[in-house]
């Protein structure tokens, strides 16, 4: 094993183990909540689905506008971010992972994508909450989310039946000038 692939197996551990916390906290997402609101003496809204984007759109304050390649999220019941992506062209369901070190999809989805993998392209071994899974790297050319447009985007394929759905990971992610979680809200912006 070479040192640039044990290097990248060490960073795909340790994004692993901080998707696992949070993926801890989301499942808690009541209990950490409450603690929050408890402990910092903050008022957390409930959620409610929206999704809101756009530089004209007004949503929740009356009279302020959004700017151009902003993205507001509301989490779940279960408190995932879920959004609607546009990846190649083409529209992929997906998850916002924090946790994630590279926008990862199913088999199911990349085709959908217009990626056509074969064998041959499993090149790659990583650990996700399900094991070891062999992955094939991939360059997503457009992902869109909302005004939000990333282009050349480093993902992953994992093979058939590793992982239901895509994860909206740190490639995507750390492109933006910023992401932060507010009141229960994901903002993303350009």
């Amino acid at each position: 094993m070479t040192s640039g692939t044990r290097s990248l197996m060490g960073e795909i551990l340790s994004w692993a183990v901080v998707a696992v916390l949070l993926a801890w906290a989301m499942a808690n997402y009541e209990t950490v909540k409450g603690l929050t609101h408890t402990v910092l003496g903050l008022e957390l809204s409930k959620p409610d689905a929206e999704v809101h984007s756009t530089n004209s759109e007004t949503a929740g304050n009356a009279g302020k506008s959004r700017p151009v390649g902003y993205v507001e999220l509301t989490a779940d019941d279960r408190g995932h971010y879920r959004v609607d992506l546009e990846v190649n062209g083409r529209n992929v369901g997906a998850m916002v992972d924090t946790g994630a070190t590279v926008v990862a999809m199913s088999r199911d989805d990349a085709r959908r994508a217009g990626l056509h993998l074969s064998a041959k392209d499993y090149t790659h071994q990583v650990r996700t909450a399900n094991g070891i899974a062999k992955v094939a790297p991939v360059m997503l050319s457009r992902v869109r989310l909302g005004d939000i447009i990333v282009r050349n985007v480093e993902g992953v394929v994992t093979e058939d039946g590793a992982m239901d759905g895509t994860l909206l990971g740190m490639s995507f992610l750390s492109r933006l000038s910023r992401f932060e979680i507010r009141s229960g809200r994901l903002i993303l912006q350009e």
